[in-house]
């Protein structure tokens, strides 16, 4: 049972890789040619999925997971007395 799930897995991970790289645009990708990371990912499923999450994605997985987070919590519309602009057309 452990190594049908193991396969699955694998299975899963190699066409969300596949399908993440073909849906790309090609001025996007990063380091080699798209088709050789799609060459890459259907031979070597594991290291090449893997290397197209780190090293081919326009934004790698790392970046995404560890990029520090800028500024708070998403901010409401501004009240009138704190809008500058409006002030200053009174």
């Amino acid at each position: 049972m452990p190594r049908v799930i193991a396969a699955v897995a694998l299975l899963a991970f190699t066409i969300y890789c596949v399908v993440d790289a073909v849906q790309t645009d090609d001025s996007e990708v990063r380091g080699i040619p798209k088709p050789l990371w799609l060459v890459m990912i259907l031979l070597f499923p594991l290291v090449g999925g893997g290397a197209w999450l780190i090293a081919g994605r326009p934004v790698s997985i790392l970046e995404t997971i560890f990029r520090p987070r800028r500024g708070g919590p998403p901010r409401g519309p501004l009240g009138p007395d704190d809008d500058p602009d409006f002030l200053k057309g009174l």
